[in-house]
């Protein structure tokens, strides 16, 4: 079936977007805007063939549209609805246009999404689906698919809400009432109480915190294995890089029963903003019994169910519209009196302490005799936040081609550099910014050095990339961390420093870890290592845009030449050997 040219003499139709149980989506210029500006077109048909239901249907998709027109209205992180219209039998909505990438698209074009990426997402989300649920509105079809990342300034858009599909599935009753005959929802990102047809906020909270699950793991629901005792979903396996705290919270939002989930989208952000651990009432199994296994082979995300729900579940209608918003809850939180109760016993203690060691006479102290410990070194994150343009990107992560940017030689710091650097005067740094960078007294100082102390000479300069290469563009760390080729490179009259503040880009860090040790050696003056390092990176311009290209996720094997110069040891010169 051919999709038609032209839609209520208005909105000329340039292609199908979408195919669903309900009808199409089509992309389509509005002819009678001087812009000619582009929208979506949601083409709805009710599925009973019914002239009484046609018009209970037409009264309720009059409803649903006004609540989209205000949601719309009131938030930039949901669609405008721009007009509503019927012909024939069939219904329209026509939308906002949002251009950008779904989260499905943005993990497939990029590979698994960092902690940081992922909980910046959330952040930016909780607050628009609060305010859906302060309107006594569920959106019941949260997942990868309906969340936009919008090109023109990163924010997550929250699109396609499920009360007009369902809408459209009215249907008369064998008694003469009307009833919807369906469930909306996405299986696996769907509550077992939305599948019985009793969907509520908390049921939201459940979809979105598996959506960041499969952002983080790169699997769907289904691809992961249950606890058969608790019912626990067990994903932590594939993402062993994410913390404790923030795993916490997304073991807590999928909660089998919703009573057991966050109250409302308000707690989950802040259990999110503070880094606090909720508390959920199934611990982690040491050995579960798995009851169903990630199946092999590549997958395909679901589309949104259409589907009647269990025999003897009375549906709720109209959908939308289910328990009142929870109150915020007032006086101080179970956590907050803990730390004033705990503040108050460790004073007593430090208190008693005091007076006891005021009763006995001082003891000189001992002075510890120093020991040089070398070992192997595991896995190991920057210390601060700083970063990195020789590092990249997750080994899972299938990034685009990412060219060297042009804009900036960020990382012609750490490319093309000899294997052997030369001794080298150190130049006289510019003079510091006004952000103030501290990190010289933990660089190792002895001539002879460690390959510990090695991997903290690393972890310093990732850390400096974040004041180096961005405002104030602070060249001081560059003239503590590195010598010769590798100082011209960064903070030279043409190296990246001056190219990246000259163009006004700038970089934003996330992920920056030090994953191996492949090579290390020492000679004289001069030493060698090789480590593979996961580093996110983002190149945005002057008005806050990210520039896709020259922004990646990758992990990356570089070798480092470090020099012992001024009583320190500094980076002489960086190769990059792998991408």
């Amino acid at each position: 079936m051919m999709a038609p040219t032209i839609l209520n003499n208005r909105y000329q139709v340039i292609r199908v977007l979408g195919a669903g149980g309900f009808g199409e989506t089509f992309l389509a210029e509005d002819t009678q805007m001087p812009s000619g500006r582009r929208c979506v077109i949601k083409q709805l048909k009710p599925v009973a063939d019914n002239p009484q239901i046609y018009q209970l249907v037409q009264e309720r998709f009059q409803r649903e549209a006004a609540i989209l027109e205000e949601l719309g209205d009131s938030s930039n992180q949901i669609p405008r609805l721009y007009a509503y219209f019927r012909d024939n039998t069939e219904f329209y909505l026509v939308q906002e246009y949002i251009e950008g990438q779904t989260l499905t698209q943005k993990l497939e074009q990029q590979g698994r999404l960092s902690e940081s990426s992922v909980k910046e997402i959330l952040i930016d989300i909780l607050p628009v689906l609060d305010y859906v649920h302060s309107k006594r509105i569920v959106h019941r079809d949260i997942k990868p698919d309906n969340i936009i990342i919008r090109n023109s300034d990163g924010k997550p858009i929250l699109i396609d809400f499920g009360a007009v599909k369902e809408t459209m599935g009215t249907v008369m009753t064998a008694s003469g009432n009307s009833s919807n005959s369906i469930v909306i929802g996405t299986p696996g990102f769907m509550p077992s109480e939305q599948n019985a047809g009793r969907p509520m906020f908390a049921s939201d909270l459940y979809s979105l915190g598996l959506t960041a699950i499969y952002l983080l793991t790169g699997k769907i629901p289904q691809e992961l294995a249950t606890d058969f005792a608790t019912g626990e979903i067990l994903w932590r396996q594939f993402a062993l890089n994410v913390t404790p705290s923030f795993a916490a919270v997304l073991d807590k939002a999928i909660q089998s029963h919703a009573r057991d989930r966050f109250l409302n989208a308000r707690e989950m952000l802040q259990a999110l903003q503070t880094g606090a651990t909720p508390v959920t009432p199934t611990a982690p199994q040491s050995n579960p019994t798995v009851v169903s296994a990630p199946p092999s082979g590549g997958y395909v995300q679901p589309p949104t169910v259409v589907s009647a729900p269990p025999a003897g579940v009375q549906y709720q209608q109209p959908g939308y519209y289910q328990q009142p918003l929870p109150a915020p809850s007032k006086g101080m939180s179970d956590w907050q009196k803990a730390v004033i109760m705990g503040g108050v016993i460790g004073a007593c203690v430090v208190g008693g302490l005091w007076l006891t060691r005021g009763q006995q006479s001082p003891q000189p102290e001992a002075k510890p005799t120093p020991t040089v410990v070398e070992q192997n070194i595991s896995p190991t994150p920057a210390t601060s936040s700083l970063g990195t343009s020789n590092t990249g990107i997750s080994a899972q992560a299938q990034p685009s081609s990412n060219p060297t940017p042009a804009t900036s030689s960020l990382e012609t710091s750490n490319t093309g550099i000899s294997a052997q650097a030369q001794p080298s005067s150190n130049p006289t740094p510019p003079p510091s910014s006004s952000e103030t960078y501290n990190q010289s007294q933990f660089l190792p100082t002895s001539s002879s050095i460690t390959r510990n102390a090695a991997v903290s000479v690393i972890n310093q300069w990732l850390q400096a990339k974040r004041v180096m290469f961005a405002p104030p563009y602070n060249p001081q760390p560059a003239a503590e961390l590195t010598t010769g080729e590798q100082y011209e490179k960064t903070a030279g009259v043409n190296g990246s420093i001056n190219s990246l503040k000259q163009d006004g880009h700038y970089y934003k860090y996330g992920v920056q870890t030090i994953d191996s040790v492949d090579d290390f050696s020492v000679n004289s003056n001069q030493a060698v290592i090789q480590v593979k390092v996961t580093e996110e990176r983002k190149l945005l311009d002057s008005n806050g845009n990210i520039l896709p290209k020259e922004s990646d996720f990758k992990t990356r094997t570089v070798r480092y030449n470090l020099q012992f110069l001024d009583e320190r040891w500094k980076i002489a010169s960086s190769e990059i050997i792998s991408n």
